[in-house]
C-alpha cells in the first residue's frame, strides 16, 4: 500500500461532467445544428410539446413539474434562428437539470454515448446500498476498457496485453455521476467510435452466445462471439455489473452530429442482462482464460530487476518490454550463463533480446522456455538513460549478481 505523505496535497482528480457547474459560456448558436440538438433532446427525455410546424419547436424537460421551456429552431433558415438558439443554449447552461447538462457536454463535443441501468434491490424507504453507484461505476470502467482492448486485438484473453494503448483510448471518455442505478459515458466520435462501435457488436454477440447457451448447453457460440469483441475481460464486467442486482440494461446511442457508423443499427433497444446469465458468462470467462494459448515472441528488454538464491545458478530476471510483445513487464526464468549475460548486458547499459513462449498464466507476463540471450546496441541517449536506472539501483544488482557481475 502507498501512503500519501502528511500535508501533501492530493492529486486533482478531473472532473465528471455532472460533478461540477457549466463552466464557461454556452456553445455558439452558430456551431451548433438545430437538428443536432433537438435529437438530442429527444434522446435524454425532453419532450416537444407544439410550437410553429416548420420554424420551432417548444421543448419541455423530463420529470415532474416540467420546467423551464426551451424554443428550438428547426434550422438557421429564418432570421430570428440564431436568437432562438442562442437564448435555448443559454438556458440550458442555466439548468440544474442534469439532462440539460448531458446534451450541453454531447454538443461540445460530439460523442457516442453509452448508457448503463441497473436494477438494484431497494433498502428500508426505497434507499438503495451505498455502495451501489461505486460498483456501477467500476463495472463501467471494466467494461469500456475491455472494449478498448477489444479494439486492439480479437482474443478470448487479453491479460496485460495491449493495456497502456487501452488506457490512452480512454482518456477522452467522460463519465457522468452513477445517481439511481444510472449512468452515462461520453465517447468522443474523434478517436472513440471504433471502442463505441466494437462494445456495441460485442453486446450483442455476447446476449446471443447467453441464450444459446442456457437453450442447449453448448458453448461453442462464444468461440465465434470473441471475433464480435468478446473476451474474457467483457464477460467479468458483465459478471461486475449484474452480480448483486436484479437486472442490468446496456445501450449504445451515435452521435446525431456524426450518423450512425456503417455496419450498425441507427436505433437500436438496450441490451438486457439477468442474474439468471451469471452461470453462464462465468463458465465462457474462465473458458476464454483456459484455453488462449502461449505465443511464442522475441523480446527486447531493459534489466530492471535480477533475483537468484545464491552466488551461481539459474536465477529471475524481470525485463521492462522494449518491443516484441505489448506488455509493460515479463518475468524470465534463466540458466546460469543467460542469467549473467543479463546481468553483464545491463552494466554496460545494453538491453537484451531473448525468445521465448509468452504465457497466459498471470496474465502474459511471465516468458517460458527461454533462449538465444544475447545484449543489443542502443543509442547513446537510451544507454545513458538504462545507465543512470543502474547507478540508482547498484547495491541491489551487486547483490543480486552474487558479486560475479563485475568479473
Amino acid at each position: 500500500m502507498t501512503h500519501r505523505p502528511t500535508g501533501e496535497p492530493a492529486r486533482p482528480v478531473r472532473p465528471h461532467p455532472e460533478d461540477t457547474p457549466w463552466s464557461g459560456p454556452p456553445p455558439e448558436p452558430g456551431a451548433v445544428d438545430p437538428a443536432v440538438l433537438g435529437a438530442l433532446l429527444r434522446r435524454h427525455g425532453w419532450q416537444r410539446r407544439g410550437g410553429a410546424p416548420g420554424r420551432y419547436g417548444r421543448w419541455t424537460p423530463p420529470g415532474p413539474g416540467g420546467g423551464t421551456s426551451l424554443l428550438v429552431p428547426e434550422s438557421h433558415a429564418f432570421p430570428d434562428s440564431d436568437d432562438l438558439l442562442a437564448e435555448a443554449l443559454l438556458a440550458l447552461s442555466r439548468s440544474g437539470s442534469p439532462s440539460a447538462r448531458e446534451v450541453l457536454v454531447s454538443l461540445a463535443v460530439p460523442s457516442d454515448e453509452i448508457r448503463w441501468w441497473q436494477e438494484v434491490p431497494a433498502g428500508p424507504a426505497g434507499a438503495a446500498p451505498w455502495t451501489a453507484e461505486e460498483r456501477l461505476r467500476t463495472a463501467a470502467r471494466r467494461m469500456l476498457l475491455a472494449a478498448a482492448l477489444a479494439t486492439r486485438a480479437r482474443t478470448g484473453y487479453h491479460g496485460a496485453r495491449h493495456r497502456r494503448a487501452a488506457a490512452a483510448a480512454l482518456e477522452g471518455v467522460l463519465v457522468g455521476s452513477a445517481t439511481g442505478g444510472r449512468l452515462t459515458a461520453f465517447v468522443p466520435v474523434t478517436g472513440g467510435r471504433p471502442l463505441a462501435v466494437r462494445l456495441h457488436q460485442a453486446l450483442f454477440a455476447a446476449r446471443e452466445a447467453i441464450d444459446y447457451q442456457r437453450a442447449t448447453g453448448g458453448m461453442d457460440v462464444f468461440d465465434a462471439a470473441v471475433e464480435a469483441g468478446v473476451s474474457h475481460e467483457l464477460t467479468e464486467s458483465l459478471v461486475a455489473l449484474v452480480r448483486g442486482t436484479e437486472g442490468a440494461r446496456i445501450a449504445v446511442a451515435w452521435a446525431p452530429a456524426a450518423g450512425v457508423p456503417e455496419g450498425c443499427a441507427p436505433t437500436a433497444e438496450p441490451v438486457e442482462f439477468s442474474p439468471g446469465d451469471l452461470p453462464a458468462l462465468r463458465e465462457a470467462g474462465a473458458r476464454y482464460l483456459r484455453e488462449e494459448p502461449a505465443v511464442p515472441v522475441r523480446i527486447t528488454g531493459a534489466v530492471t530487476r535480477m533475483r537468484r538464491s545464491g552466488p551461481r545458478g539459474e536465477g529471475t530476471v524481470r525485463l521492462r518490454v522494449l518491443a516484441g510483445a505489448d506488455v509493460p513487464h515479463v518475468r524470465i526464468a534463466l540458466d546460469e550463463e543467460a542469467y549473467r549475460i543479463a546481468g553483464h548486458a545491463h552494466l554496460v547499459g545494453l538491453p537484451v533480446r531473448v525468445h521465448g513462449r509468452l504465457e497466459s498464466r498471470g496474465g502474459f507476463r511471465r516468458l517460458t522456455g527461454a533462449h538465444g540471450v544475447a545484449p543489443v546496441q542502443v543509442d547513446d541517449a537510451e544507454r545513458d538513460r538504462l545507465l543512470k536506472e543502474l547507478q540508482e539501483n547498484l547495491d541491489f544488482f551487486e547483490e543480486a549478481c552474487g558479486g560475479d557481475c563485475g568479473d
